[in-house]
């Protein structure tokens, strides 16, 4: 029997096809602490931290195409998975998350 890789419910994307995105209507999910979110954020994003969304994912998350996002990309994969476990598709995680956003020169809203 063939050893096969199980697929991830969601895909991983860069700054570039993020930005693509949210051109097209994709929205932004950011799941960093309050504090983080303060700092700086991508612009128009909404604030959901990940341990609110993880407590009420099935009332929280209501949609498809969303795009999720933290500092670095490891707690906006977590909140890909909880969107797909309450059945939402068409998931994207943000690789390098703000950090990779800011570093290509984006604005970040504060």
């Amino acid at each position: 029997m063939a050893d096969f890789e199980e697929k991830e419910p969601f895909e991983r994307i860069g700054v570039e096809e993020a930005k693509a995105l949210m051109e097209k209507g994709v929205k932004v999910i950011d799941v960093r602490e309050p504090s983080e979110w303060e700092q700086g954020r991508i612009p128009n994003a909404t604030h959901i931290p990940l341990n609110t969304l993880l407590a009420q994912a099935q009332e929280l998350i209501t949609e498809d195409n969303l795009i999720f996002v933290c500092a670095e990309g490891v707690r906006s994969a977590v909140a890909c998975e909880v969107a797909a476990a309450v059945g939402r598709t068409n998931l994207y995680n943000l690789e390098g998350g703000t950090v990779a956003w800011a570093r290509a020169d984006n604005p970040l809203e504060r």
